[in-house]
């Protein structure tokens, strides 16, 4: 499913994703990420369990829950791009490491800006918001899952 977008000015067609998708990291050997599509987020955002910084804050080594009960987790490296100061769902702020992964969400791969923090509290490990959306993805809130279903 696509649509163009309006105004744009090659005419090509987005893909169309729902208020839900899975993504992969291909790069970390993750698959099937549960994420949850928030245009009212400006930011990205992963789920880890822990997180050290190394190399004087220019790699952390990001504990990733795999399977929450029973727990496994994997732990990979990946380049520390920069520090963003971001308000939590509480409200407070905070400042995170920001990392850049490459991650696939249905026939489309990317690299995707997003911040490192705890989300256990939260019902999906990873949100995706607007900053990565823009000019690759239309959101159609009526669905879930929709690229996540493509073989």
């Amino acid at each position: 499913m696509a649509a163009t977008p309006p105004g744009s000015p090659q005419g090509d067609p987005l893909p169309v994703i729902g208020r839900r998708e899975r993504l992969d990291f291909p790069e970390w050997g993750l698959v099937r990420v549960r994420a949850k599509i928030d245009t009212g987020a400006y930011s990205s955002a992963l789920d880890v369990l822990d997180y050290e910084l190394l190399d004087g804050g220019r790699a952390a080594r990001l504990h990733i829950a795999v399977r929450r009960a029973p727990a496994r987790e994997k732990v990979v490296l990946a380049p520390v791009v920069g520090k963003a100061k971001v308000r939590n769902t509480g409200g407070l702020l905070e400042c995170r490491p920001v990392i850049e992964p490459l991650v696939r969400l249905g026939p489309v791969a990317f690299r995707v800006r997003l911040t490192v923090t705890s989300r256990h509290a939260m019902r999906f490990r990873m949100l995706l918001g607007r900053q990565a959306l823009a000019g690759r993805f239309l959101v159609d809130v009526r669905f879930r899952y929709l690229l996540s279903r493509l073989p």
